[in-house]
């Protein structure tokens, strides 16, 4: 099973190659969507056997994380074939400044939007060190085109500056795995593998210092790929000059790839009995990044780039709920899931936004009330769901965060947790109010109605994150408490 869910990306972007007419290539886009997402389905009441001689191996957090990119690739393929049908290929005058750009290829683009969900399998169904590089950094190769799908200057600035960032990090997350072999080196039988089953049995005895040391290559390394600050300065842009659809898939599914790379290295640590040392950096780098998102929420006049921001806070949100330990690790699992389902929303809402409106500037696109209804509608719910606010499913797990950080004594962290959540949610409270209230600008030509392909997927994604909020079942609360129990929660 682990191999099909593999190879059915892959052979759906030799497909989308191989095809010369763009209805037949969207058609095997959605096909290959929904059948990954029953072959993930299947993974909970068949559990897979490993493959490849145990290179693939799915445990709950990679099971977690692979539903997650498999759930909002499906969103994604179906919102796409509206996309691409607007799009299209051709010269189109650029939003911004008048400048003219040429959209890429379509077969180009969606093969690599099955590549890249073939390289997001491979991340999340291995607990090989050495293979989840590996698909990390088939990540980057994959979605790099799909941020450059406008051909612009500025779309290649920000493909660019992923590029090179990412791959320092992961180059420097490349040092880490090294640094990991090493520390179990002086041992009598050295590693035959960098497999989480030879290493977490014998993390106990390894050398410490070197552990230690690969550690910090792997949170900053894999971190900068995860957006977490300092090392988030690629996101923004990417985020701002992506396709919408590529955006959520950035934000909601990629981010969290990375973060389940931090999440095995912090699983052997915590056997090593240095959970400390390694949750201390996790709560630092979380709260850093939650402030440095406040400060830059405030006063955005992008909304691409605002929901960009938003992500940045909400990987530090993770990290802070896994460095905390105990019952925040189970908090920040859901608030994993729930981040990802309503992000993913958000981005594609903003692209009928930016559809309408022909600018990213929080200011020009007014009157989504009047303008696009059900899209105002989900842009302002949307908008209370990512800050929190009941009944959606951020506010039970930061609620959970926050429970747990007061009973575990972190109570500066947590007052901090409170002041930077308060600070972004009038941050971003001012241009969304802004946005769906006041009159249509002239220039606008409002539809008369708004396609369901258009708003369905996100609606879909937004009812999830509402459930999740209201009442989570007994088999998901066990399935999130089994994920975090295997890190250390």
């Amino acid at each position: 099973m682990l191999s099909a869910l593999l190879l059915v990306p892959i052979l759906a972007a030799a497909l989308c190659l191989a095809l010369a007419a763009d209805r037949p290539r969207r058609a095997v886009l959605i096909f290959a969507a929904c059948l990954h997402t029953a072959l993930v389905a299947a993974t909970f009441a068949v559990p897979p056997h490993p493959a490849w001689g145990g290179l693939l191996e799915l445990d709950a957090p990679g099971q977690l994380f692979l539903s997650l990119a498999s759930l909002l690739f499906l969103a994604a393929a179906i919102y796409a074939t509206g996309y691409l049908r607007a799009e299209g290929a051709g010269a189109k005058r650029d939003f911004q400044d008048g400048s003219m750009f040429t959209n890429a290829p379509e077969r180009i683009f969606t093969a690599c939007l099955c590549l890249f969900l073939a390289a997001m399998t491979l991340v999340a169904s291995t607990r090989n060190l050495s293979v989840l590089w590996v698909g990390i950094e088939a990540t980057t190769l994959s979605s790099a085109p799909l941020i450059y799908f406008h051909r612009h200057r500025r779309s290649l600035e920000a493909t660019w500056k992923y590029l090179l960032i990412c791959s320092v990090g992961i180059a420097l997350a490349l040092l880490g795995n090294i640094l990991f072999s090493v520390a179990f080196f002086d041992q009598a039988s050295p590693l035959a593998s960098m497999d989480l089953a030879s290493m977490l049995p014998r993390a106990a005895v390894a050398g410490k210092p070197w552990l230690k040391a690969a550690f910090i290559f792997l949170l900053v390394g894999y971190g900068t790929k995860m957006g977490l600050a300092p090392m988030h300065n690629w996101l923004p842009d990417a985020h701002s000059q992506s396709p919408s659809l590529v955006s959520a898939l950035l934000s909601g599914a990629l981010l969290n790839c990375a973060f389940l790379g931090i999440l095995r290295a912090h699983q052997i640590l915590g056997a090593a009995g240095m959970a400390d040392f390694s949750g201390g950096l996790l709560v630092l780098f979380g709260l850093f990044s939650m402030g440095l998102a406040a400060v830059f929420i405030v006063g955005q006049g992008d909304y691409k780039r605002l929901l960009a921001y938003s992500s940045v806070e909400h990987m530090g949100i993770l990290a802070l709920g896994v460095g905390i330990g105990g019952a925040a690790t189970f908090a920040a699992m859901l608030h994993a899931a729930c981040h990802s389902l309503t992000k993913g929303a958000l981005f594609l809402i903003s692209g009928n936004i930016l559809a309408l409106y022909h600018t990213r500037s929080c200011h020009d696109a007014r009157g989504l009330f009047r303008a696009l209804p059900v899209t105002g509608a989900l842009w302002a719910a949307g908008f209370l769901a990512i800050c929190g606010s009941p009944p959606f499913g951020i506010f039970v797990s930061e609620l959970l965060l926050l429970r747990a950080m007061f009973a575990g004594g972190h109570s500066v962290a947590a007052v901090c947790c409170l002041a930077f959540l308060a600070i972004i949610f009038v941050g971003m409270s001012v241009p969304v109010v802004r946005m769906v209230q006041g009159p249509v600008p002239p220039a606008v030509h409002p539809p008369q109605t708004e396609p369901a392909i258009a708003w369905g997927p996100p609606l879909a994604l937004l009812a999830l994150a509402l459930v999740l909020g209201l009442y989570l079942p007994a088999p998901l609360g066990a399935f999130l408490t089994r994920v975090a129990g295997a890190i250390g929660g």
